[in-house]
């Protein structure tokens, strides 16, 4: 009986590994900004219950550029190199790279405010060529409403800081297109200063303090993200009420900034995920539409608003999904 029980046991294993063997490995290669462990987990369990398993007929590979735009060029060789299905990325410096080195490569890219308008899609509804995925900041003037939120919050500024990085192509856009509008709705003067690297946000701050400026806008880059607390202890140093633009994250109030506003992007793993998968199975990218924010989050920290001496109006606590106190 005991043997009968072994035979039957091998025979099921040998079926089990000749199923295996037989099975199709699929590859995929990920570039993110910087790591997130439960975001990627979650991209990873989406995989498997559309019948993507790593180990099994999967193969992840994870790179991340961690702010340092000078890496992306080799990082995406190496994904390349790979021969990925299917290439997932977040940021627009991410998937602008991957784009343009391997243009005939599926992406899906995330965090992306404006797709169309550095080059990644068509459109959003009908994207027409290898990239499709999830924005951020549209629709257009979205930015304009996050600074109008932050006037709101300091009402007598009449000279408002913008922090952008000249690296990222959303913001180089957005400098050249709309700031001098965002300006002259909101009745301020935007100063714009730069940050590409770790070690550029104080003189940043500080050309942002001596050139009169009451608030600072912080424009969202993976950059601003990794150096979240750096950021907030200069903002505190140079006495400047500090909005973060970037997705909808409690992250940055609790990292002592004044508030954050963006959308709410955490959804967009395990729908980037459902994405890799439907073209995994055959289905085009540009036949994908680019999904587009449903829901935009405010935070807001009422201990940092004591001590740069700033009440919240009422209207605003009304708003926001969170309030750290």
């Amino acid at each position: 009986m005991r043997q009968g029980t072994l035979a039957g046991t091998a025979a099921i294993l040998m079926l089990i590994a000749s199923q295996t063997v037989g099975q199709q490995m699929h590859r995929i290669g990920f570039l993110g900004a910087a790591v997130v462990p439960g975001p990627e987990q979650a991209f990873v369990e989406v995989l498997k219950t559309r019948g993507y398993v790593v180990g099994e007929n999967l193969e992840i590979d994870f790179r991340h550029s961690e702010g340092q735009n000078e890496r992306i060029p080799a990082l995406v060789a190496e994904l390349v190199a790979r021969g990925p299905e299917v290439i997932v990325t977040s940021g627009p410096q991410n998937a602008v790279a991957v784009h343009t080195a391997a243009p005939t490569v599926p992406l899906v890219f995330m965090n992306v405010a404006d797709p169309v308008g550095i080059g990644l899609v068509k459109s959003l509804a009908h994207p027409g060529g290898t990239a499709t995925g999830f924005a951020t900041i549209v629709p257009e003037g979205f930015v304009g409403k996050q600074l109008d939120l932050l006037k709101s919050v300091v009402p007598k500024a009449s000279r408002i800081a913008i922090l952008i990085n000249p690296e990222n192509q959303i913001h180089a856009r957005e400098r050249a297109t709309k700031f001098a509008e965002y300006a002259k709705q909101l009745g301020v003067e935007l100063i714009v200063v730069e940050a590409s690297k770790p070690n550029q946000y104080e003189a940043a701050f500080k050309a942002a303090r001596n050139q009169g400026a009451e608030a600072i806008f912080v424009m969202g880059d993976p950059l601003t993200f990794i150096h979240s607390a750096k950021i907030s202890e200069i903002a505190a140093r140079y006495h400047l009420p500090a909005m973060a633009a970037f997705v909808g994250l409690a992250k940055f109030v609790q990292d002592g900034w004044l508030m954050s506003y963006g959308a709410n992007q955490g959804d967009n793993w395990p729908r980037a995920a459902d994405y890799v998968a439907r073209i995994l199975k055959g289905e085009k990218p540009g036949d994908l539409p680019v999904q587009q924010p449903t829901e935009y989050d405010l935070f807001l920290n009422l201990k940092t608003a004591k001590t740069l001496g700033i009440t919240f109006p009422p209207s605003i606590l009304a708003q926001a999904k969170e309030v750290i106190e």
